[in-house]
């Protein structure tokens, strides 16, 4: 059995109390001692590029930028390859740390024996 959780965040900067909820749970999953995997697709890719999250903030939450920066740092941080392309973003945009991949790597990752999955 594995602590893999994998999170897959669609909402970007407009929904910032959406994306403090994945947030806090990817960084949560790691501060316990998990594994985390944090999927942004739609919107939420041009949270993995420098600044955005930075000019983020939600009432009595902390720093989205530096949680985001926690799971890149521990857990994996992927954009989908697809929803990047159609935002006209190439690997050279995104924060370093963060990985390009599509559905057959986040299929894999979710049949993985015990893992978890939640979407926000």
């Amino acid at each position: 059995m594995t602590d893999l959780v994998v999170v897959k965040l669609t909402w970007g900067a407009e929904s910032p109390e959406r994306v403090s909820q994945a947030l806090t749970v990817a960084a949560t999953v790691l501060a316990a001692g998990g594994t985390t995997s944090l999927w942004l697709t739609g919107d939420a890719t041009l949270l993995a590029t420098p600044g955005v999250l930075e000019d983020v903030s939600l009432p009595f939450a902390g720093s989205l930028a530096d949680l985001r920066d926690a799971i890149v740092a521990s857990g994996t941080l992927t954009v989908c390859s697809q929803c990047a392309a159609r935002r006209g973003l190439t690997p050279t945009q995104l924060l370093p740390g963060v990985r390009l991949a599509g559905s057959a790597v986040f299929v894999e990752e979710i049949l993985t024996p015990g893992a978890r999955s939640l979407v926000y």
